[in-house]
């Protein structure tokens, strides 16, 4: 004779083992990807590893001396000059990057300040087959490109 509250009961002990083996099922399923996760990144370490050895003995100087003179007839490769390395802050600006000045701002700048600033148009570039006034263009820009000051 069972009564009402021992089969609510028994389905609260049905719901909780089947609760419990969800849980289980999934924290399995987890520790698989983990695991899986664990393989693949050794797999990649290993892969560096391997690719940074491959890297030290194709870069070794005397192997790429043996290369240079090997292919040298083919290539006509020249020492680089000391004078010819730069760091990337001595390179000049690209043209999109040289800043606009703001003639309204130099102007109100210039009544409250001490010191002046005087705004220096953007040169554009001539149109084609202007011939002179295109070459002067070109200088005015180049100036800006470079950064140089006169």
């Amino acid at each position: 004779m069972l009564k009402t509250f021992d089969l609510v009961l028994i389905g609260v002990m049905t719901a909780a083992a089947a609760v419990t083996y969800t849980i289980k099922h999934r924290a399995e399923l987890k520790l698989e990807e983990v695991h899986r996760l664990e393989a693949e990144i050794k797999l990649e370490k290993d892969t560096i590893d391997l690719l940074k050895a491959d890297w030290a003995l194709q870069s070794q100087p005397n192997r790429l001396e043996r290369l240079v003179n090997a292919y040298n007839a083919e290539l006509q490769l020249q020492p680089t000059d000391s004078t010819a390395l730069v760091h990337a802050r001595e390179l000049p600006m690209l043209k999109s990057e040289v800043p606009v000045p703001d003639v309204a701002e130099a102007k109100a700048g210039a009544r409250g300040a001490t010191v002046t600033a005087k705004a220096q148009p953007v040169p554009t570039p001539a149109p084609r087959g202007s011939g002179q006034q295109r070459g002067l263009v070109q200088d005015e820009a180049d100036e800006i490109e470079t950064g140089s000051v006169e």
